[in-house]
């Protein structure tokens, strides 16, 4: 008989431990370990499974966080933690009975929720398979039910399920137990792992660990392989919601496990983890309350609960059947004017580009496209670019999309999260993809050698899927509300996350633009912000892309954009905050061709980031015809609001950066911020009212990609997409933008916000930038500036290095920024974002200052 856990464990109550014997069908009578909440009459159980070699403890957070009137059991499976360890090994569907036994013991009946793990996972499913009529939902973990195609299995597990190591790392010695603990980032606390080691402490206790890991079917023929084929399939059957929660630095389950997973279970909500490994229940902030809401507002309430990502009421101004997205490309398919023109000077027109999306489509369907599949875009701006993704939508396919601006270790965390089908690149960009280890088929775009295509493992081609495509028929049209996109948020607040859009959005999106910019086909597009490249088609109008990275918009000058205006005599210009500064600062370089291309131009357009008042001032002088408009937006909806230089004027100073009025079909509301800085206060558009920001309209997002608790979160309000960022109405309807709801600053006379202060303190004439960050606890907070000083003492400070202010500067910084500063820094470069080279990593910022002001040596480095 095995002994009973120590009261000390951290987070396990002594009161939940209970001991249940149970006869089995062997014959024998069998001690069982579980925790269990005891709830009494209760609503429904969850029933969770661990796998090897944890036990009961691993669920220890989600007993205390268990749903109102829900009762939890979490037993030790027989041979493992403080259950019995019998003398026979226990087989795959043994140990499915073995939890049958258990549960009928129990007096367990539904509705019942299945959560696991590991192998806990494929055991659970078993259970739920041979009680249809009790489960209601199954929660999974990093685990696995079968091996991908192509698979091996976990790298990890099959070295341990070798037989000449098996007993030395499993029952001989405590590798594989002490192990499995070590895998989490950032470490474990080392008095947990000690607790999931204790029922562990010898061989003998050890022995069903190593079992464990033999009953794992690797091969044909295995003892447990038929069970574990048939729950695999069996699992297709299963119609009830699922709930996957997944930790993506797993080196055990990989992604490849979880789109198994997403593949048998397709209508499973999903959450991925960023930063969480193979423990997720313990690594994961927050899984249980994850788990408790969705079994209470998927499970409990099912029949009345939303689709992921639909909208409880109609937006406004919803329209019932909208135009597709490539509507406008197909209305001037006999026009053989320019459609879109290379930085290198070469163009396509309506005509060639509207045949060629049609030859395409067919082809990519042809070639295995099929409605719903994701294609991964690994190309630069350009005419091959645009026509792959208008051939992509037209079939039906969705496509992913994840900028340089990412950074490649970004890109791969992005792309690999949203599982592509297939990856359509460049020689670079397959080259890329091979480096990322994307899955899916490759097509090329342009020519490469038979030796480069073989290396990139380029199955299709651009040119191979158009010829194809003209002997093919044509792929039928898409629903409106089939998925279209999945494209990334910068990453500027935390890991870059995919947002979804069905072609009703990204449709409703184009004809909101083309209406509130009063867009028409004698326009044209200079397009030097990456999300705006490839938009022109679908808004009807020529675009051009100037020669640049566009998405190191630092790079473009006046003369590059003059160039490309000239190109298609563009009437039109969308460029980032930190293109238009170079602009500027390039201008005079200008010849006069160059001036008056740009003369030409009646409407400068500039989102993604704060876009400062002298700046716009500036630039009247090279745009002199022309409205300067800052449309307000972001990822998951774009644009929200607009305001012009004028506008600006006019409304004067104020706490934060006017955004303007919404734009035609968008509702804006406030949610205010608590004392604390959460923003957990009703939705209202009173005026001067500080929160969260939060928009309605037929254009926002379906849903975030595989991030069921963020989007639960943004869309808490049915209908409203909360949008992270916060700020105010005034009293004419126009935002204030006052910063993110991340960087509020919680002090301890109540929430600030950092824009309005950092505006203050960079009008001063010896600031060249400013941001103001929170230092300390929560709630306990106080402010600290931290600037770029202007002129000589830039030059001198050091970039990424925080040193104290000389007094002068601070005693200015101070009497400007309109809230008490406890210190004032200054710095060579603030720590911006890729994509906008405009947005401020207060969270980086805020670390650097709190190990600035906490003892370690920081000098002014001015030579004063």
């Amino acid at each position: 008989m095995t002994a009973a856990p120590q009261a000390e464990l951290p987070g396990l109550d002594p009161a939940w431990s209970r001991w249940v014997t149970v006869p089995g069908r062997d014959g024998e009578k069998h001690r069982w370990h579980v925790l269990d909440n005891g709830v009494h009459d209760p609503v429904g159980t969850l029933l969770c499974v661990h796998g090897n070699p944890t036990w009961s403890y691993l669920w220890r957070r989600l007993v205390a966080a268990a749903p109102p009137g829900w009762r939890v059991v979490a037993p030790d499976q027989l041979g493992m933690g403080w259950s019995d360890r019998p003398p026979a090994p226990r087989t795959l569907d043994r140990r499915v009975a073995d939890l049958g036994e258990l549960t009928a013991a129990l007096g367990i009946s539904g509705p019942v929720v299945t959560v696991a793990h590991d192998w806990g996972g494929i055991i659970s499913l078993g259970w739920a398979l041979e009680h249809r009529q009790d489960v209601r939902g199954v929660v999974l973990t990093n685990t696995a039910v079968a091996m991908p195609e192509g698979d091996l299995g976990p790298a990890l597990i099959r070295l341990a399920h070798a037989p000449v190591l098996r007993s030395a790392v499993t029952q001989a010695s405590s590798v594989f137990v002490r192990g499995a603990t070590a895998l989490s980032r950032p470490a474990l606390p080392r008095e947990v792992r000690r607790a999931y080691a204790q029922p562990y402490r010898s061989a003998e206790q050890r022995r069903a660990v190593g079992e464990f890991v033999a009953d794992i079917p690797f091969r044909p023929g295995h003892p447990s392989r038929a069970a574990q084929e048939a729950i695999a399939e069996g699992i297709r059957t299963l119609d009830v919601p699922a709930l996957l929660l997944w930790g993506p630095r797993d080196p055990v389950f990989g992604e490849k496990y979880l789109a198994d997973l997403r593949e048998r279970l397709p209508r499973a909500d999903v959450h991925r983890y960023e930063g969480a490994s193979h423990l997720l229940p313990e690594d994961a902030p927050g899984y249980a309350e994850a788990v408790a809401a969705w079994v209470t507002g998927t499970v409990a309430a099912a029949p009345a609960a939303p689709a992921a990502g639909a909208a409880a009421e109609p937006a406004a101004g919803a329209a019932a059947e909208p135009a597709r997205p490539w509507a406008s490309l197909a209305a001037r398919a006999h026009d053989d004017s320019p459609a879109v023109v290379a930085a290198a000077g070469s163009s396509v027109t309506w005509a060639q580009l509207a045949r060629r999306v049609d030859d395409l489509a067919a082809g990519l369907a042809a070639a295995g496209v099929r409605p719903g599949d994701r294609v991964a875009m690994l190309l630069e701006p350009s005419a091959d670019l645009t026509a792959a993704v208008y051939a992509t939508w037209r079939a039906g396919a969705v496509i992913v999309v994840a900028d340089k601006g990412l950074g490649l270790r970004g890109m791969r965390r992005a792309l690999r999260g949203a599982a592509p089908d297939h990856v359509l690149g460049s020689t670079a960009g397959l080259a890329a993809a091979r480096a990322m280890g994307l899955p899916g088929t490759r097509v090329l775009a342009g020519p490469a050698s038979a030796r480069v295509r073989r290396a990139l493992g380029a199955e299709h081609d651009l040119a191979a899927l158009e010829a194809l495509g003209r002997t093919s028929p044509a792929p039928a049209e898409a629903p409106p509300d089939a998925d279209c996109a999945v494209v990334f948020t910068s990453g500027a607040t935390g890991p870059a996350k995919g947002v979804v859009y069905t072609q009703r959005q990204v449709g409703a999106q184009l004809e909101l633009v083309r209406a509130a910019y009063r867009l028409a086909p004698g326009d044209a597009l200079v397009a030097a912000f990456a999300p705006f490249s490839i938009l022109g088609p679908g808004l009807g109008i020529a675009s051009s892309v100037p020669d640049i990275d566009v998405t190191a918009p630092a790079t473009l000058t006046a003369a590059k954009l003059a160039d490309a205006a000239a190109a298609v005599d563009a009437t039109v210009v969308f460029a980032a905050p930190a293109a238009l500064r170079r602009v500027a600062a390039t201008a005079p370089e200008l010849t006069g061709e160059q001036r008056s291309a740009l003369r030409r131009v009646r409407l400068l357009m500039s989102a993604g980031a704060p876009v400062p008042v002298p700046l716009l001032q500036e630039l009247r002088e090279t745009f002199p015809v022309a409205e300067l408009h800052t449309p307000y937006g972001m990822t998951e909806a774009l644009p929200v609001t607009d305001v012009s230089l004028g506008d600006v004027e006019a409304a004067g100073p104020g706490n934060g950066v006017c955004v303007g009025r919404p734009v035609p079909g968008v509702e804006l509301r406030i949610s205010p911020l608590s004392p604390t800085g959460a923003a957990d206060g009703p939705l209202t558009d009173a005026a001067d009212v500080t929160g969260e920001v939060a928009v309605r309209a037929p254009h926002v997002k379906d849903r975030y990609d595989a991030l069921w608790v963020t989007e639960r979160a943004a869309g808490r309000d049915p209908g409203w997409h909360r949008t992270g960022d916060v700020g105010h109405l005034d009293g004419a309807g126009r935002l204030w933008v006052e910063g993110r709801l991340a960087h509020v600053l919680t002090t301890a006379d109540g929430p600030v916000t950092p824009v309005g202060p950092e505006l203050r303190i960079e009008s001063l004439d010896a600031v060249a930038a400013a941001a103001v960050v929170g230092v300390g606890p929560g709630g306990a907070q106080v402010a600290v500036a931290v600037v770029v000083p202007d002129g000589g003492r830039r030059r001198r400070a050091r970039s990424g290095r925080l040193a104290v202010a000389p007094d002068d500067l601070a005693g200015a910084v101070r009497a400007a920024a309109g809230v008490d500063l406890a210190a004032v820094l200054v710095t060579g470069a603030l720590p911006v974002d890729i994509r906008h080279q405009s947005k401020v990593d207060r969270a980086v910022l805020a670390r650097r200052a709190t190990r600035a002001l906490s003892g370690t040596p920081v000098r002014w480095t001015s030579g004063r």
